[in-house]
């Protein structure tokens, strides 16, 4: 066997984690569980009702250290440039995820206005400016009338719901209307959603994830090899598999650019600085390329976002929580997947009995 065809063979059956990463990132049977188990942090989601579309909020009350790292060659986002590590302001207040395509970005203004009606932000003389951050997913495609989509008032909703209770995950918020497995066009799609998991050390340390998965690609379990969601078989029985298809000549995707997007955020109750903060968001995307292929597409707008709240003050070491900061970014993925509930058309993980 030549090493191209070992290569190949290894990426088809799923490279295995190893099983203590994999035994950590199980939901342990107390305490909080997912992003919300990193101090500092709370998350609320408002999910329309009209059509499937929302919004998630992330908010940092007191403010977190902010980084954030962009792969998808189709992004939707705001105040990105902030985050920079070279510019001046360190501290955000708020991380917004949206549905509705670019019009989502507006729900942010929402976000804005309710930390300014609580006086939280960054202080310029005796003024507050809340510091909002964001990325939106395109969900326009699926039924009801496009124009109703998340704005302003899906944002202050989302932000007055937010608390340090463990998050609602499925079909809620930024993923209630994302879907996956789109290379084969929308008809052989399923559903995605928003996940959310967590590790705790034995030293205290916290890394968490929370993520809205609308993915183009295929969602692959990392432990295991297996597709859990994605380009369903004409029939609909089965998957195309995305990595077979790939590869063969003559293939021609059907992805439609900007039509799909895996957003979130990680975050650690560590104290680490702007530039550190940005290299976790960084690691992060590691664990997004292990549960999605193809991932970080032309199709995408892939974004993730990283917060360091600093309430451990613990030894922090950036190796081992980006290390970590994939775990749970892929784990986050396959929660919101399983998670999922089907629409007509679009089935969910649940709706085939695969899991």
């Amino acid at each position: 066997m030549d090493r191209r065809t070992f290569l190949i063979g290894a990426l088809l059956a799923g490279a295995p984690i190893a099983q203590a990463a994999c035994a950590a990132q199980q939901r342990p049977n107390q305490g909080a569980f997912g992003i919300t188990a990193v101090e500092g942090l709370e998350l609320g989601h408002h999910t329309l009702s009209e059509r499937p579309t929302g919004c998630t909020v992330i908010l940092a009350r007191a403010g977190a250290v902010g980084g954030v790292d962009v792969r998808g060659s189709a992004p939707g986002t705001r105040e990105i440039a902030l985050l920079d590590p070279v510019n001046t302001v360190e501290r955000v207040n708020a991380i917004v995820l949206a549905g509705g395509a670019a019009f989502g970005l507006s729900t942010a203004d929402g976000v804005m206005r309710y930390l300014d009606e609580r006086d939280i932000g960054y202080r310029v003389g005796n003024k507050v400016v809340p510091i909002v951050a964001g990325a939106i997913l395109y969900d326009l495609g699926l039924e009801g009338d496009a124009k109703i989509r998340p704005g302003p008032e899906c944002g202050y909703a989302a932000a007055a719901a937010a608390s340090s209770a463990d998050a609602t995950e499925g079909s809620v918020g930024a993923g209630a209307g994302a879907t996956v497995g789109k290379m084969r066009g929308p008809t052989q799609s399923m559903r995605g959603g928003f996940g959310t998991a967590s590790i705790t050390l034995a030293s205290g340390l916290t890394v968490a994830a929370a993520v809205a998965v609308n993915a183009v690609g295929d969602i692959v379990d990392p432990a295991t090899g297996r597709i859990v969601a994605g380009a369903r078989t004409p029939d609909g029985t089965g998957f195309v598999d995305m990595r077979r298809v790939l590869r063969e000549a003559g293939t021609n995707p059907e992805a439609e650019a900007g039509a799909n997007t895996t957003i979130g955020v990680v975050a650690t109750n560590a104290t680490l600085t702007k530039s550190q903060t940005t290299k976790i968001a960084q690691m992060a995307q590691d664990g997004l390329a292990r549960a999605i292929y193809p991932a970080h597409t032309a199709g995408d707008g892939d974004t993730v976002f990283s917060l360091a709240t600093g309430a451990w003050t613990g030894e922090a070491s950036v190796t081992v929580i980006g290390a970590l900061a994939a775990d749970v970014m892929a784990e986050a993925i396959l929660r919101a997947v399983r998670m999922a509930q089907g629409l007509p058309g679009i089935p969910s993980v649940s709706d085939l009995g695969n899991e």
